[in-house]
């Protein structure tokens, strides 16, 4: 018995796993894709852009960690959701939210994929080809974690190396391209313009930007899954945040030491391919589509790892369709799947939209249980949550505001969206009987009182 306990914890995903999962989803579609859309709202401040959106993140990663430290689980979010509000419409509609927004980040994954794969050949804007090739990314992405979870922990362990070297050859090469005056460039504000959409453009850019980090979570919602989880969800997290930190910051400066705004905003899905170019010729652009094919890859297979997990999760508490009882790969086919049909119809600056902003009003509902419900649980001090909720909201707004202007018929998508999970999750707890969110609350404070 004991033989089999230790055979069971073998099993599962190491520090070095757990945190290449992390960086696996981050160092994907976040910085290959997203480079000319923040550029298109931040303007000159893309580097900054990023730098912001990682103490944004930084913020908001407490309440995970502090929850996860407490009750690590797979599907560790829609946990954190059902201790905060109970499994409720307030529960299920925001932990939706959030598996919504993680599969919409595996159709960005893909069609990033697409769009690198093809610039060589000058077909990177094709309508069809591109998402060809993006569900067949995420096709090859779900047979590999069909296999199990020492392939997947292996292949992130394996290609995350490979990431963080590439991308932080490609970075150090292009600043000593654009020589060391683009570090010092960095620092001189005086010299910057306001962006083309107004100073509201750099919050609503750094808005996209948290799309970079946000990939942290699925280190959340494989806390079931890893070795010590109480101690290492936590560094996994910090180390993922901080590693890309460093990594977004020195390619986002050679890249605009190499191309100017105009120029990033016009390759704004392939921006880092466009920038190698002018530094390192035709080879580093093939550099950057051989990193960005890997990455994105890469980052499928620990975005799909993870979000099945999530999708299983809600499965359990009966918040969507699905089978209680089955060994299969069920949660994986449906994930996927989703992705596939997201891919398909959506371009990246829709999805990345899409996701923004129901990430962010999900990640506001982490927060505010946090603050009303769990703090004393998980032993969090309250102003870490508050900063964070006054910090979503200061990119948030922005965004939606920027979007609404520019492209009203995204925020309309994503107001039917979010509208439609509400009401399927009220219909939901009203078939089965579910405790409303007003009861849980009540019991949350007879037991604080």
């Amino acid at each position: 018995m004991k033989n089999h306990s230790s055979e069971k914890e073998q099993q599962k995903l190491s520090l070095t796993g757990s945190v290449a999962l992390g960086t696996g989803v981050m160092i994907g579609a976040g910085i290959f894709a997203l480079v000319g859309q923040v550029a298109e709202l931040a303007g000159e401040w893309v580097p900054w852009a990023f730098f912001a959106g990682a103490v944004v993140v930084g913020f908001s990663s407490y309440s995970y960690i502090r929850y996860s430290a407490t009750n690590p689980s797979s599907g560790g979010i829609a946990m954190l959701l059902k201790a905060a509000y109970g499994p409720g419409v307030v529960a299920g509609s925001l932990s939706l939210f959030m598996f919504v927004s993680m599969v919409l980040a595996e159709s960005l994954l893909g069609r990033t994929f697409g769009t690198y794969l093809l610039r060589p050949f000058g077909l990177q804007d094709s309508t069809i080809l591109v998402p060809v090739l993006a569900v067949a990314a995420i096709a090859a992405a779900a047979l590999v974690n069909m296999v199990g979870n020492k392939w997947v922990e292996g292949s992130a362990t394996v290609t995350a190396a490979i990431k963080i070297i590439g991308i932080a050859v490609l970075a150090i090469g292009g600043i000593l391209a654009a020589g060391f005056s683009s570090l010092g460039r960095l620092f001189a504000i005086s010299d910057r313009t306001a962006p083309e959409s107004g100073w509201w453009g750099f919050p609503a850019g750094v808005a996209l930007c948290i799309l970079a980090y946000k990939g942290f979570t699925t280190i959340t919602n494989q806390g079931g899954d890893v070795r010590e989880p109480k101690r290492n969800v936590g560094r996994s997290i910090i180390i993922s945040i901080s590693l890309c930190t460093v990594l977004y910051l020195l390619i986002t400066i050679a890249v605009t030491g190499s191309l100017t705004v105009p120029q990033i905003v016009e390759a704004r899905d392939y921006a880092l391919a466009a920038a190698a170019e002018p530094m390192f010729g035709s080879w580093g652009m093939a550099l950057t589509v051989g990193i960005a094919v890997i990455a994105t890859l890469s980052g499928l297979v620990a975005s799909l790892y993870s979000v099945s997990k999530l999708y299983a999760m809600l499965r359990d508490m009966g918040q969507v369709p699905g089978s209680k009882n089955t060994n299969g790969h069920q949660a994986l086919f449906i994930t996927a799947g989703l992705a596939i049909v997201l891919a398909a119809f959506f371009d990246l600056s829709q999805i990345a939209a899409l996701g923004a902003i129901l990430y962010l009003v999900m990640d506001l509902g982490i927060h505010w249980g946090m603050i009303r419900h769990l703090s004393n649980e998980v032993q969090a001090k309250k102003w870490i949550p508050w900063v964070a909720i006054v910090l979503d909201l200061a990119v948030l707004v922005p965004f939606v505001v920027l979007r609404a202007r520019s492209d009203p018929f995204t925020v309309v998508i994503t107001v039917v969206v979010a509208t439609i999970i509400v009401i399927t999750q009220w219909l939901v707890v009203r078939h089965r009987g579910l405790p409303r969110t007003e009861d849980h609350e009540e019991s949350h404070q007879q037991s604080n009182d």
